[in-house]
């Protein structure tokens, strides 16, 4: 498996703290590689994982443990943990079928994908797909799930009727993420180590004339009426604005150092930026594309989410062990969230009731809530080794 820069560059920064705080001992004990779910709408999680629309119906919560090849199932009202199920080896993401009842993991180690029964809670048999499959995305319409295989080059598709895999689609170097237009007409690839996006239109799923936009694309959001996607670079710290009908890339715009999270507010109207080396996050307008001045916020931001009324952003700060919600009307960030002592939240997850948020934190294997209307972190849940993703089912 090739490392992965942006969490690699995340691991080490945590080692460092860690030791500055005279907890050194703790740092043999961290993976080798780290990986945040992407999201996004991801950030990384969001595009890669498809969720029920806010205010569904849903109770359960699906967590994946990279290290344990397992999918732990949370009852998200009464947090009661279920057995854990067994998947493939290294899991690294998952997927939800719009109506809930089947997630998609995606097991990086053994180059398949688990479809899992919510209702049961029972793995169906693997689906082989290519090397690798780290990112996913589920149409609309949960027909299709678009597989990307980052170390065969290409994205699979799955038809979730059958659970079969379809002919793979070649496209460029170590696609990294994935994220599909709401009409479901076309996927962006984000081709981590050729600096381009791959678009594919999904009615032939035949790829298009990859689309430059940096050196390290790295997390992608695309807009809710689906006219533009925007495309963060990590190695370039830019993001890149791509219009959707005519895949045209238009000017970088300058933000922080090393962004590799971003999220667009339920209005369209602004993209919020993750800049982990800045320990910033840049607002975007996207009526002019125009980068604003950067929030501060803690040391190291890896994930950022919008509440369903767009009133808030929050963002998870990996070596603060906090999430800082921001004021999205002022840009204001507000008092920050601890969420345990020695913690290493990188994964933010926004439950579809809209009330509460997940926060993963992996080294400490635990999965910890937090009530958005008060702003306060609730009692963590011990889940598996490393979780890395996060979905909700029924």
């Amino acid at each position: 498996m090739q490392p992965r820069k942006p969490a690699a560059a995340r691991l080490a920064a945590a080692g460092a703290s860690l030791a500055a705080l005279g907890l050194g001992a703790l740092t043999s004990q961290l993976p080798a590689l780290l990986l945040p779910a992407a999201g996004a709408a991801f950030s990384r999680l969001g595009p890669g994982h498809a969720q029920l629309r806010p205010g569904s119906h849903v109770s359960v919560a699906f967590v994946v443990n990279s290290t344990s090849a397992s999918v732990t199932p949370i009852n998200t009202i009464t947090r009661h943990v279920y057995a854990a199920i067994t998947v493939g080896a290294d899991p690294d993401a998952i997927a939800m079928m719009p109506n809930g009842r089947t997630a998609f993991v995606a097991n990086g180690g053994s180059g398949t994908v688990t479809p899992i029964d919510t209702s049961t809670r029972k793995a169906r048999p693997s689906i082989k797909v290519g090397t690798d499959p780290d990112a996913m995305a589920m149409t609309p319409n949960g027909r299709t799930l678009y597989v990307a295989n980052a170390g065969s080059n290409t994205v699979t598709p799955i038809d979730t009727a059958t659970d079969t895999a379809g002919s793979p689609i070649p496209v460029g170097a170590y696609p990294a993420a994935i994220a599909l237009t709401p009409n479901g007409r076309t996927a962006y690839v984000l081709d981590w180590q050729g600096g381009a996006v791959t678009p594919i239109g999904t009615a032939t799923n035949e790829p298009g004339r990859p689309i430059a936009v940096g050196s390290y694309p790295f997390a992608v959001a695309i807009t809710p009426d689906g006219g533009t996607a925007y495309v963060a670079d990590y190695g370039s710290d830019t993001v890149t604005p791509i219009a959707t009908a005519k895949n045209a890339p238009g000017a970088a715009i300058r933000v922080g150092a090393a962004p590799d999270a971003l999220a667009v507010t339920p209005d369209g109207k602004t993209v919020y930026v993750v800049n982990s080396d800045s320990d910033t996050v840049t607002p975007i307008e996207t009526t002019t594309d125009r980068a604003l001045e950067p929030i501060r916020v803690g040391y190291s931001p890896a994930s950022v989410i919008i509440d369903t009324s767009g009133a808030t952003a929050y963002v998870a700060n990996t070596i603060s062990g906090t999430v800082t919600p921001i004021e999205t009307a002022t840009d204001r960030a507000e008092d920050p969230i601890s969420v345990g002592l020695y913690s290493y939240p990188l994964v933010l997850a926004l439950a579809p009731t809209g009330k509460t948020a997940f926060v993963l934190d992996n080294y400490a294997g635990m999965v910890t809530p937090i009530e958005l209307a008060a702003k306060h972190a609730l009692a963590p849940i011990a889940v598996g080794g490393y979780p890395v993703a996060i979905a909700f089912g029924r």
